[in-house]
C-alpha cells in the first residue's frame, strides 16, 4: 500500500487526469450505448416462469405494454352523452401518439365489461408498441398529457401501469444532492478545513459517477434492474465518502505529528488504506453471496454494486493520496496550522467526550451491553412477522395518478382487477383443446374467482391463454391462497384424462414463486456471507472472538434494521406520512440484496474499530487499554462517517421509489445502530468482559492460518497472546 501511495503522490497529475479520463470516456460510452435495463422477476422452472415463456412463445411480438386510463364521476353515469362524447375524443387523440399500438375503449364492442356496475368508474386499455422498459418516457407523457386535458371538475380521470409509472418520479436527482451537501456540511465541521471536507466528496463523486456509467453498459451485456444504478449511487456516496473520510482524517493526524506532506499522505494509505481496502473486500464478499442464489435478476445487481464499492475503494487508495499532496498543508484548518506553527507537534491524547465515554463504557460494561442488547431486540420483534409479496402501485403515494387509477379500478370493479392471474397452456391434439374450452365455467365455480375472459388462442393454435381475476387484492394473502387451490386442485380437475397443463401466472403467481425461491434458498445465502466474513476476519485479527461477535453483532444490525423496514412498510407507520405510500407487504428480492449490503457494510465499522484496538493490543498486550484507547480514538472519526452514511441514505427516500426508500432506510436504520449502539456500546462492552480471551487463537489453527495484516507494519508485538508468542521480528507465532 505505501508503494501505491508513493507512486500516486509522485505522478499525481497523471493519477487525477487518469481518473478524470476513465469518468469521461465510460460516460460517454454510455451515453452512446444508452440505458438497457430489465426487471424480469421471473424464475425459469417455476410456474409462473413456464407460464411467461409459453405465453412469449406462443404469442411472441404481439403488442407492448397495456396500460390503463381510467375515469371517474361521483354523480351521474360515465355513460352519459357529454362524458361519452369527451372521453372518446380524448381516447382517439391518444390512439393518434406516437409509440401508441391500440385503444380499447370502453364504448366499443371489445369494451364489454370495462365500465363499473354503478356506471361511476370506466376505463380504457392503452397498448404501446413496446414493452415497459423500451418505451421512451416522452411517448409515456404525452399519453398522460392528453388524458388528463380531459378532466373537469365533475370528472376525474387518472392513468396507471408500469410505462405510465415512470412519468412520476422527479427529473432531478434531488436525493443526490441532498446528501452530498449534508455530507459536506458534516465533513466541514470534523474537519474545519474546506479543503479537506471537499477531498471526500470529490472522491467518491468520480468513482460513484464512473461506476454509474458502468453499470449502464453492465445492462447491455446481462439482466440489470432498472433501481441498480441507484443502488449502486446510494452505497457508493455512502461508502466512498466513508472510506475518504478514514483515510484523511488519518492524514491530517500525521501532519499534526509534524510528517511531511507527502510521508503523512503516504502513512495514511499503508495504515488505514488497508483497513479501507479490508473493509470495501468485506462489502463485495457479501454482495457477490447473492450469486449463489443462481437468479439471473440479482446476478446483475450483485455485479452492479460490486463495481461501484470496488471503484470507490481504487479512488480512495489512489485518487485520494495524489489530491491530499495537491492541497497540502490546507489540509489542517487555519487554527491547526498556527498552532502546529506556535508549538511544534504535540503528542496527541483522546480527549473530550469520546474519552470520557470510553472510560465509562469501561466501569460499567454488564449494564450498558444489556440495554444496548434490549435496544437491539426491541426493534428486531418486527421482523418476526415479514411478509414477502408484491408491492403495485396501490402502494405509491396518494398523491400519484398510478395509486389514485389503482383506487378507482379497485372501488368501482373490485380488488382482484389490479392483479388478474393469467392461465397459459400448450395444446397436443383435439381433446386439450376442448378441455381449454370447459376450463372458463371450472373456474367461475371455484371459490375466489370474480370474472373470467374468454379463451384467446394463438395463430397456429397450439397455445391458449385466458385470464381469471380474483375478488382479493394482489398482494392479499387470499390471492396467494387462490394460486395454489388453482394449481393443487381446479386445474388438474379440469385437465383430468388429458395431457393439458395448464399453468398460472401473473403478477402475484410469479412473485409468490420468486419469494418462495428465495426463501428456499435464503438460510444458504446467509450462512455463505456470515462464513466468509468471519474467515477475513480470522485471518487479520488472528482471533477466533473477533469474528464470531462481528458475525453476532452483523445479525443484529440486520435484524434490527429489518424490524424498522416492516414497522415503516409492512405495518404502514408513518409511511403515508412520509410520502412513501400505503402500507404492503416487502418485495421478495430486498431481503437478499439488503442482507448483502447491510452485512457488508456492518463489517466496515468492525474492521476500523478493532483494527485499532488490535494495534494497542499488539503493543501493550494489556486489553483494557487497548479496548479503551482503541475506542476512544475512532468513535469520533466514525460517528462522523455514520452521520454522512446515514445523511446520503435518507436522502434517497426523497427519490419518489419505494424500492430505493426501502433501501435508504434500512440502510440508515442499520447503520446509526452499528454506530451508535453495537460499535460504541454492545461491542467495547463485551470486549472488556471477555479480557484477553477476545485475542485467543489456539495454536494448530495458528499454524495453519496465513498471514494478512490490517495494522500498520511497522507495529511491533509485545503482547503476550494465549496460545501465541511473539517472535523477534514482531510476528505472531504459535
Amino acid at each position: 500500500m505505501a508503494a501505491i501511495a508513493r507512486w500516486c503522490i509522485k505522478h499525481r497529475l497523471v493519477v487525477v487526469v487518469l481518473w478524470l479520463f476513465a469518468l469521461g470516456g465510460v460516460a460517454t460510452a454510455a451515453g452512446v450505448a444508452g440505458s438497457a435495463y430489465s426487471n424480469d422477476y421471473e424464475v425459469p422452472g417455476t410456474e409462473s416462469g413456464r407460464a411467461a415463456a409459453l405465453l412469449e412463445e406462443g404469442f411472441h411480438g404481439q403488442g407492448g405494454d397495456s396500460d390503463t386510463i381510467v375515469w371517474h364521476t361521483d354523480t351521474g353515469s360515465v355513460r352519459a352523452d357529454g362524458i361519452h362524447q369527451r372521453m372518446s375524443g380524448m381516447l382517439h387523440e391518444v390512439a393518434r401518439l406516437d409509440g401508441v399500438a391500440a385503444v380499447v375503449s370502453p364504448y366499443g364492442n371489445e369494451g364489454a365489461g370495462r365500465t363499473s356496475p354503478d356506471g361511476h368508474t370506466a376505463y380504457a386499455t392503452v397498448t404501446f408498441d413496446q414493452q415497459a422498459d423500451n418505451v421512451p418516457k416522452a411517448q409515456a407523457e404525452a399519453v398522460v398529457t392528453t388524458a388528463k386535458a380531459a378532466e373537469t371538475d365533475g370528472l376525474q380521470v387518472e392513468l396507471g401501469g408500469s410505462a405510465i409509472a415512470p412519468t412520476e418520479g422527479s427529473s432531478a436527482h434531488v436525493a443526490e444532492i441532498v446528501g452530498v451537501v449534508v455530507a459536506a456540511a458534516v465533513l466541514f465541521l470534523a474537519f474545519g478545513s474546506l479543503a479537506a471536507s471537499l477531498l471526500p466528496i470529490a472522491t467518491a463523486l468520480v468513482s460513484v459517477g464512473t461506476a454509474f456509467a458502468g453499470i449502464v453498459l453492465l445492462g447491455h451485456v446481462m439482466t440489470v434492474a432498472d433501481f441498480a444504478p441507484m443502488l449502486g449511487m446510494l452505497i457508493g456516496l455512502g461508502v466512498g465518502i466513508d472510506y475518504a473520510l478514514f483515510i484523511v482524517s488519518r492524514h491530517r493526524k500525521g501532519l499534526r505529528r509534524g510528517l511531511p506532506v507527502a510521508e503523512a499522505a503516504r502513512d495514511a494509505v499503508a495504515t488505514t488504506g488497508r483497513a479501507v481496502v479490508f473493509a470495501g473486500a468485506t462489502v463485495c464478499i457479501a454482495l457477490l453471496g447473492m450469486l449463489i442464489l443462481q437468479l439471473g435478476f440479482l446476478n446483475g445487481v450483485a455485479i452492479a454494486a460490486c463495481l461501484t464499492v470496488v471503484l470507490t475503494v481504487a479512488a480512495s487508495v489512489t485518487l485520494l493520496p495524489a489530491l491530499l499532496s495537491f492541497i497540502g498543508m490546507r489540509a489542517l484548518s487555519r487554527r491547526e496550522r498556527r498552532r502546529l506553527i506556535e508549538h511544534c507537534p504535540q503528542p496527541e491524547l483522546p480527549t473530550g467526550f469520546a474519552a470520557r465515554w470510553s472510560a465509562f463504557v469501561e466501569r460499567h460494561p454488564k449494564l450498558l451491553g444489556a440495554v444496548a442488547a434490549v435496544v437491539m431486540l426491541v426493534l428486531a420483534l418486527p421482523t418476526f412477522s415479514l411478509h414477502l409479496g408484491t408491492s403495485d402501485q396501490g402502494n405509491g403515494p396518494s398523491s400519484a395518478t398510478t395509486r389514485q387509477a389503482y383506487d378507482l379500478l379497485a372501488e368501482g370493479f373490485g380488488p382482484g382487477v389490479n392483479g388478474p392471474l393469467t392461465l397459459v397452456a400448450h395444446l397436443d391434439g383435439a381433446d386439450d383443446r376442448l378441455a381449454m374450452g370447459k376450463l372458463p365455467d371450472a373456474l367461475r365455480r371455484a371459490d375466489g374467482i370474480t370474472s373470467v375472459g374468454p379463451v384467446t388462442y394463438n395463430g397456429s393454435g397450439d397455445t391458449a391463454v385466458l385470464t381469471a381475476v380474483p375478488d382479493s387484492a394482489p398482494q392479499s394473502k387470499a390471492t396467494s391462497e387462490l394460486v395454489d387451490h388453482l394449481r393443487d386442485d381446479v386445474l388438474p380437475a379440469a385437465s383430468d384424462g388429458t395431457s393439458l397443463q395448464v399453468h398460472v401466472g401473473g403478477v402475484t403467481a410469479s412473485y409468490d414463486d420468486f419469494a418462495e425461491v428465495i426463501v428456499g434458498k435464503l438460510p444458504l445465502f446467509v450462512g455463505v456471507v456470515i462464513a466468509l466474513g468471519c474467515l477475513l476476519l480470522l485471518l487479520a485479527f488472528r482471533s477466533l472472538g473477533i469474528p464470531l461477535k462481528a458475525a453476532l453483532m452483523n445479525v443484529a444490525a440486520v435484524a434490527s434494521s429489518f424490524g424498522i423496514v416492516v414497522a415503516i412498510f409492512q405495518w404502514g407507520w408513518g409511511s403515508e406520512l412520509l410520502g412513501l405510500g400505503r402500507a404492503g407487504p416487502i418485495e421478495p428480492f430486498l431481503p437478499v440484496i439488503m442482507v448483502s449490503v447491510l452485512f457488508g457494510l456492518s463489517m466496515d465499522y468492525q474492521v476500523f474499530l478493532v483494527s485499532r484496538m488490535y494495534e494497542e493490543w499488539l503493543e501493550t498486550g494489556d486489553n483494557r487499554r487497548a479496548v479503551r484507547v482503541g475506542l476512544a480514538e475512532t468513535s469520533r472519526v466514525i460517528n462522523s462517517a455514520a452521520v454522512i452514511m446515514i445523511s446520503v441514505f435518507l436522502a434517497f427516500v426523497l427519490s419518489g421509489d419505494r424500492v430505493i426508500a426501502m433501501f435508504g432506510i434500512a440502510l440508515a436504520a442499520a447503520v446509526a445502530l452499528d454506530a451508535f449502539v453495537l460499535r460504541t456500546l454492545l461491542v467495547p462492552a463485551l470486549m472488556h468482559l471477555l479480557g484477553d480471551a477476545n485475542w485467543w487463537l489456539p495454536r494448530w489453527l495458528g499454524r495453519r492460518l496465513p498471514r494478512i495484516s490490517i495494522e500498520p507494519p511497522e507495529c511491533r508485538v509485545h503482547a503476550k497472546i494465549p496460545g501465541q508468542r511473539a517472535s523477534e521480528d514482531g510476528q505472531l507465532v504459535p
